[in-house]
């Protein structure tokens, strides 16, 4: 299959994005594996999607397909067992359904469905590929023709040194334990765990409580969500038209940067969902 750039999504006002409304592509080649995309957002400022892996399924990199890119990402797992190598240094990281994995500009990266089922991963990326961080940016990489998947250097002297082993990582594992915590401060009633918090992405998780809402806010970026579980409500007073919108699992939402919004759970149990704001920076507060 020829490189060709994946399809970019874009809107210009607020969007629900019904998962079964999303842009779909399949990339790759047979010898180095074949992914399939369901693409919620590409916009100049931020990129959202979910990729699969079949059992047995894999993304290795290629002369077309050069898996190393000019951004910062969020890999969060939404099912099975995903692995994550990087082939220039060995290093590989395991994620379950629940976890994420971060790495920034300049990692090489591997992707293995490492389990008995689907493997279906959500994924933020900024800057953009409309920036350029993508395809053209990797094909200015000298290829890697050796594939490693495993830190020789670490064996004989681990765990005694797990800590130096840690400081090198290149992917960051991203477990409950690891993230930057906050309650919302006007309503207690949400708080949110951050996997990554960068000048370029802020990628976190929000929980809702039944009955519940968040604080008014706004971002200087544009923010794109997915909706992990639960119904959620979206409240977005300044838009044209439509201001009241209602999600459901699987979903995504964009909302534009200067734009004001509130999420509310109107339902029973917890309401979840993952969001992304692009540049990255903290929330701004009316």
């Amino acid at each position: 299959m020829a490189y060709k750039p994946s399809p970019r999504p874009v809107f210009d006002k607020p969007s629900h994005i019904p998962y079964a409304a999303v842009t779909r592509h399949l990339w790759g080649e047979e010898d180095a594996g074949l992914v399939d995309d369901w693409i919620y957002a590409s916009t100049d400022k931020i990129h959202q999607l979910v990729f699969g892996l079949q059992p047995g399924g894999f993304f290795k990199h290629t002369d077309a397909f050069r898996t190393i890119f000019g951004a910062d990402e969020v890999l969060y797992v939404l099912s099975g067992t995903f692995g994550l190598a990087n082939p220039q240094t060995g290093e590989v990281q395991v994620a379950n359904e629940g976890e994420a994995l971060f790495f920034r500009k300049d990692t090489w990266h591997h992707g293995f469905n490492l389990g008995d089922a689907p493997v279906r991963v959500l994924e933020y990326f900024a800057p953009p590929p409309s920036q350029g961080t993508s395809g053209p940016y990797a094909r200015t990489k000298e290829l890697i023709t050796e594939n490693r998947y495993l830190q020789d250097k670490w064996m004989g002297k681990f765990p005694m040194e797990s800590a130096a082993a840690k400081a090198a990582r290149t992917i960051h594992p991203m477990r409950d334990g690891d993230l930057l915590w906050s309650l919302d401060r006007d309503t207690q009633g949400a708080y949110t765990g951050y996997y990554c918090a960068t000048e370029h992405l802020t990628v976190g998780r929000t929980s809702i409580m039944t009955g519940k809402r968040t604080g008014m806010e706004t971002h200087s970026g544009d923010e794109s969500i997915y909706v992990l579980s639960g119904s959620l409500n979206i409240h977005v007073p300044d838009a044209e038209g439509q201001a009241w919108f209602e999600l459901n699992p699987r979903d995504g939402f964009y909302i534009p940067a200067g734009c004001r919004h509130q999420y509310y759970n109107m339902g029973q149990g917890k309401a979840e969902f993952i969001f992304g704001v692009a540049p990255g920076e903290r929330p701004s507060l009316p």
